[in-house]
């Protein structure tokens, strides 16, 4: 009887101290893409305000409309910004189990790796829309060119450094269920002893 009450404190102690390192990892990535939230946001909110303010005073059409296309990127980020940090914070309250914490840490790393391809894409068009408004003298091209050039260089930036960010979050639980391969459904708990 004593043998099987250790084990059974064995493994409730084991799930105990795998769900707290879980819900640290998840807090982590929660914490890391939260902040990347803020930033993105913050960068959002500076374009918005500056182009609302630039777009109607510029002595130029092409600085107009470079202004005007930041407006609108400003107004995006923001929004995406605001929305993604309110989703996140509802993330705080779920207890995920090591298979969901696992999947979730994917899914945020490949956003931000699939987001760094669509930067180049932006960065493209806009090389594209600023030479073309070159040769057809046509400000409206060159403004927004320039524009998207900017809005995707640091898209391109940001993204990259979340990526890495986040990837270095991934390393570190991979790690840590690799070492503890602990697991429990509700139902049942179960530890994978090396022998």
């Amino acid at each position: 009887m004593k043998k099987l009450l250790t084990i059974v404190l064995i493994l409730v102690c084991s799930h105990t101290f795998a769900q707290d390192s879980l819900k640290s990892f998840n807090n982590a990535r929660i914490n890391t893409t939260s902040s990347g939230m803020e930033v993105l946001g913050g960068w959002g909110a500076l374009n918005l305000a500056t182009g609302a303010i630039a777009w109607p005073n510029s002595s130029s059409p092409e600085a107009r409309y470079f202004f005007k296309m930041n407006t609108i990127w400003g107004a995006v980020d923001f929004g995406a910004g605001l929305l993604t940090y309110a989703g996140l914070q509802k993330q705080r309250k779920k207890h995920l189990s090591a298979a969901e914490t696992l999947k979730e840490q994917q899914r945020i790393e490949k956003i931000f790796r699939v987001n760094s391809y669509l930067d180049l894409a932006y960065i493209g068009t806009g090389l594209y829309l600023r030479i073309a408004g070159e040769s057809r003298h046509s400000p409206i091209m060159k403004g927004y060119g320039e524009s998207v050039i900017l809005q995707g260089g640091f898209l391109l930036l940001f993204d990259q450094l979340m990526y890495k960010a986040e990837k270095g979050n991934g390393t570190k639980l991979r790690t840590f269920l690799e070492k503890h391969p602990i697991s429990f459904d509700g139902h049942r708990i179960g530890m994978a002893f090396n022998m």
